[in-house]
């Protein structure tokens, strides 16, 4: 597996991982409000790592760098549980300062277990439009 920064080509496999990741893990996420185009507002700005094999892309990781913050961090589906993410989380810690942060959707409960597995602590539960989330640092 080789983990690279990402480039505009790669962006069309990227939409769509993003989305089937969404569309399969976030039950508690309006999935008809779900689209393509939704991986390049969320991603503006920001510096994107990818994992690959063999050209395949298995996942990417979107880093909002002036504040040492991981916004995103997807696996396609398929290799889910496989390392792809602890292989993205280790490259984006690598990428930062310390601390470094996340936050994670309260819901989401494999993603948080995943985290404190990986050395994140979660700080502090927020809620914004609804919707309740962990500040977690590293």
């Amino acid at each position: 597996m080789q983990i690279r920064q990402a480039n505009q080509s790669d962006y069309p496999e990227l939409r769509n991982i993003f989305l089937s990741s969404r569309q399969q893990y976030f039950h508690w996420a309006d999935q008809d409000s779900m689209t393509l185009e939704d991986f390049d507002k969320q991603t503006a700005d920001e510096y994107i790592i990818l994992a690959e094999d063999d050209g395949r892309i298995l996942g990417f990781s979107s880093l909002y760098l002036p504040d040492d913050f991981i916004h995103l961090l997807f696996v396609h589906p398929e290799v889910s549980g496989q390392g792809v993410g602890k292989e993205l989380l280790s490259a984006s810690i690598e990428k930062m300062n310390r601390p470094a942060r996340l936050k994670c959707v309260s819901e989401n409960h494999k993603a948080l277990k995943f985290y404190e597995k990986n050395g994140w602590k979660k700080v502090v539960e927020e809620e914004k439009d609804g919707e309740k989330y962990w500040v977690m640092e590293y």
